[in-house]
């Protein structure tokens, strides 16, 4: 039998259980994988609420995009035993992978050479970061980028690939108390909502232009002051909606800002041209130290997946939040 994580109604993480079924087996273009870690990121958490931008088929929703593992039942390209990551390039409606043994499609695999839990935590984050701000936006050395909700995972990801780039990265964060982890985690500056005016600090630390990109996963009401806060014929590239507000767009466009929404998994992930060039440039930093996923907490196995989600949605956390699998 194999541990499935199942839900069967909309809501909070209240609703995520542990089923046992029996061992799936793969079809034509898929793979089955023993999972040794889960990745949880904020998508699965609008997925089980229903407020994601596919709903999930109920009753019995798998859930889940992200795992490291090794495979149990492989092809050519990947056989038994090769060591690997998935990537978010299917539909939950279709595959999940919380779970110990699990059966994806083989387009979803990526060869690890990290740890299970830095293998669990890195693509998500630093694909969806790196196809923002490197394919879609260009960023250059010696650029600014505003990244907002910056203790995230996909944010510490922003962080790390601005430095490598030579860029400058501008964190924002709602309070002061996040301000040292984002300083030690490579933001050459922290802009605090609760304490400080988002413009007017923007504008001080780029000598009056604003930012060259920013990076907001957030939208709603605030995307007036990012537009306000990014430079003249700079680029804005939404990439969530965290909020869950409309987002209204400013009535002066003085400021000529490119408002692009960004989906990672049409725009990198199941693009094989963008998809390998982002692989190359992340093993490339995780190689050399530069990227390297943060992870807030660990916890021991799927039976904690109720508590793990929780704390994924107490925004408490700086980075990743991982489960472990036991076998």
């Amino acid at each position: 039998m194999a541990r499935a994580v199942l839900f069967d109604r909309l809501g909070g993480p209240e609703v995520l259980r542990v089923e046992d079924r029996p061992v799936p087996e793969p079809g034509p273009g898929e793979v089955r994988i023993r999972v040794d870690a889960i990745g949880l990121n904020r998508a699965e958490a609008l997925f089980r609420a229903g407020a994601y931008y596919e709903q999930p088929i109920l009753p019995g929703s798998r859930i889940g995009y992200e795992a490291a593992g090794v495979v149990e039942t492989g092809v050519d390209e990947f056989p038994e035993g090769t060591e690997i990551s998935t990537l978010a390039s299917f539909s939950m409606r279709d595959y999940g992978v919380y779970g110990d043994r699990v059966v994806v499609p083989v387009s979803s695999l990526v060869r690890r050479t990290v740890d299970e839990v830095t293998g669990a935590s890195v693509w998500l984050t630093h694909q969806t970061a790196y196809g923002a701000l490197v394919e879609r936006g260009g960023l250059r050395p010696g650029d600014t980028v505003l990244i907002t909700a910056a203790s995230s995972g996909v944010g510490i990801a922003a962080i790390q690939i601005a430095n490598h780039l030579g860029a400058v990265p501008i964190a924002v964060t709602r309070t002061a108390a996040k301000r040292d982890l984002l300083v030690a985690a490579g933001a050459a500056h922290v802009v605090t909502l609760d304490s400080q005016d988002l413009v007017k600090e923007v504008r001080a630390l780029t000598g009056g232009d604003g930012a060259t990109m920013t990076f907001d996963p957030v939208g709603g009401p605030g995307v007036a002051d990012l537009v306000e806060a990014t430079a003249v014929g700079g680029l804005l590239v939404l990439y969530g909606w965290l909020g869950g507000e409309a987002t209204p767009l400013p009535m002066n466009w003085d400021r000529q800002v490119t408002l692009f929404g960004y989906g990672n998994g049409s725009y990198v992930a199941r693009n094989l041209q963008r998809r390998r060039r982002a692989e190359h440039f992340i093993n490339a930093g995780l190689r050399i130290g530069t990227l390297r996923p943060a992870v807030d907490r660990v916890f021991d196995d799927l039976s904690d997946i109720v508590e793990a989600h929780a704390h994924l949605e107490s925004n408490t956390q700086v980075g990743k939040v991982v489960v472990r699998v036991r076998h």
